[in-house]
């Protein structure tokens, strides 16, 4: 079983992966917006922003633990697996 150190650290890597991939597609619809102006790509633009707000809300997450200085993780483990389910929701809208 992870410590709750252990499982922070392993969330807060893949936030940092996430932040990657996210900052890559924005600039790839970025790229595009040379292009005639779509409907699928502002909406596409908006999945991103949508996704990247989701991802601060993760870390937020992780941020009010730290700051609660010695409360128990799970306390703030349903929260965090929470803020984590809309973020996956957002990414696989991504995909789509």
């Amino acid at each position: 079983m992870e410590t709750a150190g252990q499982e922070i650290g392993r969330i807060e890597t893949r936030l940092r992966q996430l932040g990657a991939k996210l900052d890559r597609l924005a600039a790839k619809a970025e790229d595009a917006q040379g292009e005639a102006q779509t409907e699928a790509k502002l909406e596409y633009r908006k999945l991103i922003d949508l996704a990247k707000s989701r991802q601060a809300a993760v870390r937020g997450k992780l941020d009010a633990y730290r700051a609660a200085n010695g409360q128990n993780w799970e306390n703030f483990k349903g929260a965090v697996e929470l803020a984590w389910h809309d973020l996956a929701a957002s990414l696989k809208a991504l995909k789509q």
